[in-house]
């Protein structure tokens, strides 16, 4: 699983139901399902109550826990920040006393008379609102929102675990009014309707608390698809507050996708059943910011601009939701102890990032030349700019050893290396297994035959997985893992290319409306409180054209005045312009107002980047067919 971010926009650009009757059961109530609830028509302040049962216990203290981190985001979240008043009852009603031993951790003593534990949860998204809570802030679809007509129920932010029944079944109740819209993966064993018919409570079921953690919901104004992609039942369920995008405009786009995506994995075992939840953020003070996604199993959770025209949406749904299915092969069908027995409150990771998320990305960028999505030079594109984009970070760390201690300094800041060079070590794999099968051998094959090793019930050995990968490949392969992966060599990408015909040269490159080189094209000033364009500009062809200079201060666009304040949320939307969009810019140069209303061209700037050698050798070319296109 992972925490995918829509990357590049403008960072860095400015500076139970209760009392149900108790099992005496088996030590720890361990034969006791764990009854849980959540009343959506009772908030208050945009606080939701939840109530935990959890069945009678047979030891005298027990700890309760709300997750620190979950799967796949590789960060710590702390959700025990959003929970107030936190009550702990006994049989006889009365209150009993606890301890809150950390952020995420209450201890209650006399366990054995515990009948219930009460709280409220406040919605991640109000943190947002408030300017967050620093680098433990939540990821926003890993958080939750709780508005009147939508709550995304990430339920790791709502239902915690009892150290002692983490293997416990679960049951939930959810209580909404009647006519809020339900989307869940969970399975649903009943429904109650209220005797005056304005609420309905649905019972959930989940096997152990995993998979509480693992199926996301989304309940009220939503609009939602159900449609098949070969043997998949794929559900697509949009909130769009202002109505601006819907679940039946995306299907196509999400249809074909998938269909392609199930076409380049071929025979690997897949989920019978996906869940797409898209949040669409309205873009306002008081809107989510982390566009991206999280991935769970058979789930994703994304949010993205709402105001993201119909064309860009779609392109960043393939950019994201592509890179969340991929993970039903890691790590649903290969994954370490570390993921299998996941330490929500004290975790591990696994050395093998380079795995679970770079050959992930690598997927998501590869199946779209191989099913003609793209063409090759788009392909070529998107590789070099994930080679640039590596090299801004730390080229010369040890994968495993950033992968394994990723919540830590110096490594947690390298984190975002394992979309970029992490899916170049997927690249690089791909063509050394080409090249050593005569074409008939790559990294998705090297995927198949590991998920049919072990499986999503067999966890790796951390520790043997290079040798094993050795074992079944070639020895090129591994002593590239151990030289580049393992080792901190950085990679000469040149000679992967040259295996395959290809070469970095010069050449002319599309270019962003305002980003360029994965620097942005404008900067600002804090004195002033202005937001200008920087020298770059004069290497972006359509700036040019337009007469724009240097140090030309951005007064508005498209009739919004352009601030610090705001500038994030006005320069996303320049970041997804199109040619042929109509826009207004109005600029201030040396106290005179310019304005410019023009239509948008492809703009271009000079530089390197892949190119098929003009005389690459059939032996190549027959091998860069085979790596594009299997």
């Amino acid at each position: 699983m992972n925490t995918k971010t829509l990357m590049g926009l403008m960072v860095g650009i400015l500076l139970a139901s209760c009392s149900a009757s108790k099992n005496s059961g088996n030590d720890l109530a361990i034969n006791s399902p764990v009854e849980t609830s959540i009343d959506l028509s009772k908030v208050t302040n945009d606080k939701v109550p939840v109530t935990i049962n959890p069945g009678r216990f047979t030891e005298q203290t027990v700890t309760y826990r709300l997750p620190k981190v979950v799967q796949g985001t590789y960060s710590i979240s702390n959700f025990g920040r959003y929970i107030d008043d936190f009550k702990a009852f006994d049989y006889s009603g009365n209150e009993m006393p606890f301890e809150k031993v950390d952020t995420n951790s209450w201890t209650i003593t006399d366990a054995k008379k515990l009948d219930k534990i009460t709280y409220f949860v406040n919605d991640t998204y109000d943190i947002e609102e408030q300017g967050g809570i620093g680098k433990e802030q939540p990821f926003s679809p890993a958080g939750t929102n709780i508005e009147p007509d939508n709550y995304v129920l990430n339920l790791h932010g709502f239902i915690g675990y009892f150290d002692s029944l983490k293997s416990n079944q679960y049951k939930l109740d959810v209580t909404a009014p009647t006519d809020f819209k339900r989307s869940s993966a969970l399975q649903n064993i009943s429904s109650k309707t209220s005797e005056d018919g304005t609420l309905m409570t649905s019972s959930y079921f989940a096997p152990r608390y995993f998979d509480i953690t693992d199926n996301p919901m989304m309940y009220g104004n939503l609009d939602v698809e159900e449609f098949q992609v070969g043997d998949i039942k794929i559900v697509l369920s949009v909130y769009s507050p202002n109505k601006l995008h819907s679940a039946a405009s995306l299907k196509e786009t999400i249809y074909k996708m998938m269909k392609a995506q199930k076409t380049f994995l071929g025979d690997i075992n897949s989920t019978p059943r996906y869940d797409i939840y898209l949040y669409l953020s309205p873009g306002e003070e008081d809107s989510p910011k982390g566009f991206g996604a999280l991935e769970h199993h058979t789930s994703t959770v994304v949010v993205m601009p709402e105001a993201m025209d119909e064309e860009a949406l779609a392109d960043g749904m393939i950019d994201v939701v592509s890179h969340e299915f991929f993970h039903i092969v890691t790590p649903l069908s290969v994954h370490s102890e570390d993921v299998h027995y996941f330490d929500y409150n004290n975790p591990t990771f696994s050395k093998h990032l380079w795995m679970y998320e770079g050959v992930t990305e690598y997927f998501a960028t590869l199946f779209q030349v191989d099913q003609g999505l793209v063409d090759d030079n788009k392909f070529y594109s998107d590789i070099y700019e994930k080679i640039m984009a590596s090299k801004q970070l730390n080229d010369a760390m040890s994968f495993t050893i950033m992968s394994e201690n990723v919540l830590k300094a110096p490594y947690k800041d390298e984190y975002l290396n394992v979309y970029q060079k992490g899916a170049l070590i997927g690249m690089c794999i791909d063509i050394l297994m080409r090249e050593e099968s005569n074409g008939n051998r790559g990294v998705l094959s090297l995927m198949k035959e590991l998920s049919n090793k072990y499986g999503k019930n067999k966890p790796f050995d951390d520790d043997k997985l290079i040798s094993e990968i050795t074992a079944m490949t070639y020895p090129s392969v591994g002593e590239f893992l151990n030289t580049h992966v393992v080792g901190d060599l950085p990679i000469n990408y040149n000679e992967f290319f040259e295996k395959v015909g290809l070469e970095i040269g010069e050449g002319k490159i599309e270019a962003n409306y305002i980003l360029m080189d994965g620097a942005p094209i404008v900067s600002g000033d804090g004195q002033k409180g202005t937001i200008f364009f920087t020298d770059k500009v004069l290497k972006n062809s359509f700036w040019v054209e337009q007469g724009v200079q240097p140090n030309d201060v951005i007064k508005s666009i498209d009739g919004t005045e352009l601030t610090l304040q705001n500038a994030n949320q006005v320069l996303q939307q320049v970041f997804m312009w199109k040619p042929g969009k109509d826009v207004e810019v109005i600029l201030e140069r040396a106290g005179e107002e310019i304005v410019i209303r023009t239509t948008t061209t492809q703009g271009y700037t000079s530089g390197e980047k892949i190119v098929e050698k003009p005389d690459a050798t059939e032996a190549q070319k027959a091998l860069r067919e085979a790596w594009l296109r299997g």
